[in-house]
């Protein structure tokens, strides 16, 4: 499992190619759309 290995991320990486493991485009999901508004934690005294 390295870069000769197409099934892996760093393999995908070194040859270039997209797929199940290295999506072409980030996927954007409706959670993480939702967790991103943060409030603020409470001051400590």
């Amino acid at each position: 499992m390295g870069r000769g290995d197409i099934k892996t991320k760093k393999g995908k990486i070194f040859a270039g190619s997209f797929g199940k493991v290295r999506p072409a485009k980030k996927v954007t999901t409706a959670t993480a759309a939702a967790a991103a508004p943060k409030k603020e934690a409470p001051k400590k005294k």
